[in-house]
């Protein structure tokens, strides 16, 4: 079972396919005596695209964590993502029948770069189709540079880099709709990855809700509930 999340909302109807594209950014340059040759250089942004089915109706094989949502909620998430010009987490988890991963998560920083809404009666009836594509974030940050003069020599001091999206970090998150834990870790931490440390910190908690909503386990944190108060690891 595929689940994608955007910004921590699950879409409803899983995608059928997805493409990633990893970017490349080698550059090939003629030496006078060697001819051709290849410098290699990091990977550039990758972009991902997919279609995904919006329903305005109750479907058995469409999946809602907090009761039926029609079309307009989706749209609106995206035109939010869009407006708000800000990156979010893009997470793809693989589940077996019992709710246990089958492998690690896709994650990912992304921005919204275009999506294409289609409206087609006759083969969506009052559904809504979107095409979707994404492209991968970078956090970046500023550096200090400081010019001081000295016996007639000029040198410059680099400070540290500063994380352009660094915020102040809280203690405490307390879930709402919607969320997950990779988005809380970005949100709150600033990346992402981190969402491992926030489950080690809050197993019980986690778990024992899971349990108290009906489930066996939260399959490491991917169920979390509304109300429930996290630990952020330092």
């Amino acid at each position: 079972m595929y689940q994608f999340y955007m910004d921590g909302v699950l879409l409803p109807v899983t995608p059928k396919s997805m493409t990633l594209k990893i970017s490349n950014q080698n550059e090939t340059i003629t030496l006078i005596n060697e001819g051709e040759v290849n410098i290699a250089k990091l990977p550039g942004l990758s972009k991902i695209s997919f279609e995904a089915l919006l329903p305005n109706r109750l479907y058995p094989f469409a999946l809602y964590k907090d009761g039926f949502r029609g079309a307009q909620y989706y749209l609106s998430l995206l035109e939010k993502l869009k407006t708000d010009c800000r990156c979010f987490s893009f997470d793809v988890i693989r589940t077996d029948s019992g709710g246990e991963l089958l492998m690690e998560s896709n994650s990912m920083d992304v921005s919204l770069e275009t999506y294409e809404i289609e409206e087609d009666a006759e083969e969506y009836g009052t559904d809504i189709s979107v095409k979707i594509e994404l492209l991968q974030y970078r956090t970046y940050g500023t550096k200090k540079i400081e010019f001081k003069k000295k016996d007639g020599q000029t040198s410059a001091v680099v400070s540290a880099q500063r994380d352009a999206s660094a915020k102040e970090k809280k203690d405490t998150y307390t879930v709402k709709n919607g969320d997950s834990l990779w988005g809380i870790a970005w949100t709150e931490l600033g990346d992402g990855g981190r969402f491992r440390e926030i489950y080690t910190l809050n197993a019980d908690t986690i778990e024992a809700e899971a349990k108290k909503r009906g489930r066996s386990s939260s399959s490491e944190g991917h169920w979390i509930y509304p109300g429930s108060v996290l630990r952020l690891p330092s």
